[in-house]
C-alpha cells in the first residue's frame, strides 16, 4: 500500500480522516452555543476522559463549528507552570480587537481592551508570567483592583457585552484545564457564572483529565449546576468500526471484517489507538485487501511506536518513587485500585506513598475514580509499565 496515501492520522490532536461517533454531542454543544448567542440559558461544557479519547480533536471540531455559524472563538491549553490570566489575556485581546472591527460593538471591545489594561497591570504583580500587548490606557476601577477572581469576572463581562453589541458570541476554548490551579480556576468559574447571571454570550468549552469534574467542584461547590460534565470514553464498536473503514474505503481499498474486528480488539475503541493501528496495518499491507496477518504484523510496531512516544513521553516525566508506584499498580492490572493494596505491593505504609501518588495526580498520570482508589489516565499504560519494567527488578 503506498505510504503516501495512508489515511490515518496518529497525532496529538491531529484531525482524524473520519470524526467518528461524536456527532451527539457535536449536535447538543451547537444547540447551547446558539442559545447563548441568543441570551437563552445554556449551560457550558466540560468535556473529560482518559488520555487517547479524542477530548482536543473534539474540541477543536467543535470551535470549527462555532467560527463556521458566525461565533467568535479563542482558543487556548493550560499547560503546567503557566497561569491562567497568562495564557488568556493574549487571546482575549485578540478577540476584544476582532470584535472592535465591527462598529456596532467597537465602544464596548474598546472598553474591555481598557479593562484588559487594568487587569494584566495590577495583576502583573502577582502573576508575573502576564506578557500582553495594551492598546488602550487602562480604565480606573475596572478590572484593575489585582484580585483575579473580581477582576476576570469584570473582564470577561466586559468581553460579553462587546459580543451581544456584535449580535454573536464568545466561545472560550480551553484544552488541558486540569493544570489549572484551584484559585485561578474558582475565578474562571466565578466569572462564567456571572456572564451566565447577566445573561450575556459567553460559553466555555473546556477539555481535562476526570479529576477534572472534582477540581471544578471544589474550587466551586456550584460548578457541577453550572457545567455539564460529559464523558468521552472508547468509541462505541460500530463508530470504532467506521473510524477504520471509512479511510481504508476512501482510498479505494478494502479490509476484511476479521482483520478489522482484530483492530477493535487491541484498541479497545480508544480514538489514538485506532489511528495508530489503522496507520500501520496500512503500511503493513502490501495490497488490498487488508488482512488479519497484516494486522497482527501491524501490532507489533504499533506497540514500539506507542513505547517509544505515547507512553514514553509520559514516563520519562516520573521519579523513581513514581515509576515504581505506577509499576506496583501495573502489577495489580488495569485497575482501579485501592490505595491499600498498592501500598503492599509496593511494599510500603499507605502514607507513606501519598505525597507520591498526590504527584502522580498532579502530572495527570493517575486520577481518583473513588475515595481511596486510584486509576491510570492513560489506557493501556499498565501494560507498557510491565515491557518497560520486566521481571521483578523494580522491587
Amino acid at each position: 500500500m503506498d505510504p503516501i496515501r495512508n489515511p490515518f492520522a496518529p497525532g496529538a490532536g491531529t484531525p482524524p480522516p473520519e470524526l467518528a461517533g461524536r456527532d451527539a454531542l457535536r449536535a447538543s454543544l451547537k444547540v447551547a452555543l446558539e442559545r447563548v448567542r441568543l441570551g437563552r440559558p445554556a449551560k457550558s461544557a466540560m468535556l473529560v476522559g482518559l488520555r487517547g479519547v479524542g477530548k482536543t480533536v473534539l474540541l477543536d471540531r467543535v470551535r470549527v463549528d462555532a467560527e463556521e455559524s458566525g461565533i467568535h472563538s479563542i482558543r487556548i491549553e493550560a499547560p503546567e507552570g503557566r497561569s491562567l490570566p497568562a495564557i488568556l489575556a493574549p487571546q482575549l485581546r485578540q478577540a476584544l480587537l476582532r470584535l472592535s472591527q465591527m462598529e456596532a460593538a467597537k465602544e464596548f471591545a474598546i472598553r474591555g481592551l481598557r479593562a484588559l489594561a487594568g487587569f494584566a497591570s495590577k495583576l502583573k504583580i502577582t502573576y508575573q508570567d502576564i506578557e500582553v500587548g495594551l492598546d488602550y490606557e487602562a480604565e480606573p476601577g475596572l478590572a484593575d483592583n489585582g484580585d483575579l477572581e473580581h477582576d476576570l469576572q469584570a473582564l470577561i463581562e466586559q468581553a460579553g457585552l462587546a459580543a451581544k453589541a456584535a449580535g454573536t458570541a464568545l466561545a472560550i476554548f480551553i484544552d488541558e484545564l486540569q493544570y489549572v490551579e484551584e484559585d485561578q480556576l474558582a475565578a474562571l468559574i466565578t466569572a462564567m457564572h456571572r456572564t451566565e447571571q447577566r445573561q450575556l454570550p459567553v460559553m466555555l468549552v473546556g477539555a481535562g483529565l476526570p479529576q477534572l469534574r472534582g477540581q471544578m467542584g471544589n474550587a466551586k461547590s456550584y460548578a457541577e449546576r453550572l457545567f455539564d460534565f460529559p464523558e468521552i470514553g472508547p468509541l462505541p464498536p460500530d463508530a470504532a468500526r467506521q473510524a477504520v473503514r471509512k479511510p481504508v474505503e476512501h482510498e479505494g481499498a478494502t479490509i476484511e471484517e476479521n482483520a478489522l474486528e482484530r483492530i477493535l480488539q487491541v484498541t479497545r475503541g480508544y480514538a489514538y489507538f485506532l489511528q495508530e493501528w489503522g496507520s500501520h496495518t496500512w503500511l503493513a499491507a502490501n495490497a488490498s485487501p487488508i488482512t488479519l496477518a497484516h494486522v497482527e504484523q501491524a501490532s507489533r510496531t504499533a506497540i514500539a511506536a506507542l513505547d517509544e512516544s505515547f507512553f514514553r513521553v509520559r514516563f520519562d516525566r516520573c521519579t523513581p518513587k513514581e515509576k515504581k508506584y505506577l509499576r506496583a499498580m501495573a502489577e495489580l492490572g488495569e485497575g482501579p485500585h485501592r490505595s491499600g493494596d498498592i501500598a503492599v505491593c509496593y511494599n510500603a505504609k499507605v502514607s507513606s506513598l501519598a505525597p507520591t501518588r498526590s504527584s502522580l495526580i498532579t502530572k495527570g498520570m493517575v486520577w481518583s475514580p473513588n475515595h481511596g482508589d486510584t486509576a491510570f489516565t492513560v489506557p493501556m499504560f499498565d501494560e507498557f509499565m510491565k515491557r518497560i519494567m520486566p521481571n521483578d527488578d523494580w522491587r
